[in-house]
């Protein structure tokens, strides 16, 4: 069993991820539009170039996402991504990316579980975590 998270972009999935691949290197593995599906009924009204479906690959885990009933507003409340880097230089990269256009809510610094850990709010609103194992 597998849990991959699903993201409702709310019509700004495309420009999500062109983000992710700059901020966490992603990769696209699949990006399908609403005029491409086989059900014309499931389009939403002006959407037929909006995201329906698309799977991101981010190091060994997929996050999957759409742009929903594109209407302009995503909003991720409850939940946040962890993401585990391999050292502080890295985790110093990806929250500085992660926090361009978004909101530091608890800034990257050393704690007594972690040689780094911060919180932030990306440009989307999406909450992560971004954290560094530390030494075994």
């Amino acid at each position: 069993m597998q849990i991959e998270p699903y993201l409702f972009f709310d019509g700004r999935a495309e420009e999500a991820a062109e983000y992710y691949k700059r901020a966490l290197g992603a990769e696209v593995e699949m990006l399908m539009r609403f005029k491409e599906s086989p059900e014309p009924s499931s389009i939403p009204a002006g959407g037929e170039d909006k995201v329906m479906h698309m799977s991101l690959k981010i190091g060994g885990a997929r996050l999957m996402g759409s742009d929903g009933h594109c209407q302009g507003a995503p909003k991720f409340a409850g939940v946040s991504l962890s993401l585990t880097v391999a050292d502080k230089a890295e985790a110093d990269r990806v929250f500085t990316a992660l926090a361009d256009g978004g909101e530091v809510q608890l800034p990257l610094s050393e704690t007594f579980f972690s040689p780094r850990f911060g919180m932030v709010a990306d440009r989307f609103g999406v909450g992560w975590m971004v954290i560094v194992e530390p030494d075994q």
